[in-house]
């Protein structure tokens, strides 16, 4: 069976899809077999991404490490049973025709609440949240006082989440392992940056989900998304020496990885 890895967040702009081509590009590198499924029908950020790196190694000449995008499969509405929606079965039959030839499947999410979305999160055997340092976008975690130091209670992702893993629970499946990966954080000590530490502190213990370090927030990876590259790719498309940014992005991506803990991984890149 497939370890499915789902990255998922409700708002725009959090890092999804260049967290879910590093993550599966990564497991490539390792020699593992990897599927990506894109859910975001309309944008395809994912999709896209994978269709640059398709188009540059051909036209480049090159070979590197690469991952197969599937498409969910159309269903015939009229086959559908009473109560079955059509998303639901779209998502099934992707994931069961994958299941048996791949290791993992990386699934991006949308950044709003759809029903595919909402059916992934119930397949997530590893949820990966990517979180802007940002009240705005830690709302959708969880609502907080005036100060920002005082966390309410749960918002709309979160009770998302809940209802994924009571799925789950019901079904006899193992426990969704929740990562919240804080993306875009400042380098500097600023109090609104340590209002989300402590924030992000308190909600992991309540609701239950692990945090981690994630990417800077630097100009490479808008320069790697025509090419479909990743950081890891720079030297086998020639680049001999590398800048202190791009070196600190990969100790990053390191440190990420190694947060996440996929199982039978062991990070060495």
């Amino acid at each position: 069976m497939a370890h499915i890895i789902v990255v998922g967040n409700e708002k725009g702009g959090a890092g999804k899809s260049t967290v879910s081509m590093h993550v599966a590009t990564t497991l490539a590198r390792m020699g593992r077999t990897v599927a990506a499924l894109d859910l975001d029908l309309r944008q395809r950020s994912l999709g896209r991404y994978i269709e640059n790196r398709d188009k540059f190694t051909s036209d480049a000449g090159i070979k590197l490490p690469n991952i197969d995008i599937a498409e969910l499969p159309d269903i015939d509405p009229d086959t559908l049973g009473p109560g079955e929606n059509i998303y639901d079965q779209r998502l099934s039959a992707a994931i069961t025709e994958l299941e048996p030839e791949y290791e993992f499947i990386v699934i991006d999410c949308p950044g709003s609440h759809t029903r595919l979305s909402q059916v992934a999160h119930s397949l997530a055997d590893t949820l990966i949240t990517p979180l802007n340092d940002s009240f705005v976008d830690f709302d959708l975690l969880a609502r907080t006082d005036q100060k920002g130091e005082k966390i309410l209670g749960p918002s709309v992702y979160s009770e998302m989440v809940w209802n994924a893993r009571q799925l789950r629970s019901q079904a006899g499946l193992k426990p969704i392992d929740w990562v919240v990966i804080r993306n875009r954080v400042g380098s500097q000590r600023m109090v609104n940056k340590e209002k989300m530490e402590r924030a992000v502190s308190q909600l992991a213990k309540r609701i239950g989900f692990r945090v981690s370090p994630g990417f800077s927030e630097r100009v490479i990876f808008r320069e790697l998304f025509p090419r479909g590259l990743t950081l890891l790719d720079l030297k086998d498309i020639g680049v001999k020496q590398m800048n202190i940014s791009n070196i600190a992005a990969r100790q990053e991506l390191r440190d990420m990885l190694k947060a996440v803990n996929l199982p039978g991984i062991e990070v060495d890149i």
